[in-house]
């Protein structure tokens, strides 16, 4: 009966967690179930339930959240393949305006934007990629 009630609380954890993703609750759900397990297995009293919660709880919080939020943070920005292109020089297949054009880069043919946006490219134009937004190369005729 005891697992039940862990097995209950690790899942009601998990999903708090869900509302929240600050990965704290989530840890808290892991000592949840290896208590579940214990009791499962051991079959011992509560206060030794308890324990192996707060130890599993803690030693997941110390040892295995800091590494997970920085695993995490360490996500954002654009995937190196598309900061790659950056610089690059591009060569316009289609006008380049503020709402229209193509641009041939890296043998791939891209939506484009000017990064001035009262300018534009025609095609035969030489252009530089200055960044990636979304799927839209930014570029600049001057560098």
């Amino acid at each position: 009966m005891g697992a039940l009630i862990w097995l209950v609380a690790a899942l009601a954890l998990a999903g708090a967690e869900a509302l929240t993703g600050d990965l704290f609750l989530l840890m808290l759900s892991g000592g949840a179930l290896s208590a579940a397990g214990a009791s499962a297995l051991f079959g011992g009293p509560v206060w030794v339930d308890g324990a192996v919660f707060a130890a599993i709880s803690i030693l997941l919080l110390v040892l295995v959240r800091p590494a997970l939020r920085k695993r995490f943070a360490a996500g954002t920005g654009l995937p190196e393949p598309m900061k790659a292109l950056e610089g690059k020089s591009a060569l316009v297949i289609d006008r380049v305006s503020r709402h229209e054009g193509q641009v041939k880069l890296d043998g791939e043919v891209w939506t484009a934007r000017p990064l001035d946006e009262t300018e534009v490219y025609e095609p035969g134009d030489h252009v530089t990629v200055m960044n990636i937004d979304g799927a839209t190369a930014v570029v600049f005729k001057g560098i």
